[in-house]
């Protein structure tokens, strides 16, 4: 029976929680601007909704061209703005202003 050196044990061992550890935090730095953002509190109803009645026209006038697939996915994501706008008036109606304004 072949016995592995230790080397050849420690080496995969060693390489293997690099590429985790590496992987964890390009992860971790890739979600920050994402998770500040968030925090931050950036939604702007107006601006959501300004974008979702461009999206609205751009799929009207895309129907118009004959192009069905692709005014079907401008529609698509002029409603999930829409969407976005209200979860943004939504938590702005139910998150309460910090302590001491």
């Amino acid at each position: 029976m072949h016995h592995a050196t230790p080397a050849r044990r420690i080496l995969p061992a060693l390489l293997a929680t690099t590429l985790l550890a590496g992987g964890l935090l390009l992860g971790q730095t890739a979600a920050a601007p994402a998770a500040e953002a968030a925090v931050s509190g950036t939604c702007h109803p107006e601006q959501l909704r300004r974008q979702a009645h461009a999206e609205r026209s751009r799929a009207a006038q895309l129907k118009r061209l004959g192009a069905r697939e692709e005014a079907r996915r401008a529609a698509a994501r002029a409603d999930a703005l829409d969407r976005r706008a209200r979860q943004c008036e939504r938590a702005d109606e139910i998150v309460s202003p910090p302590f001491g304004r």
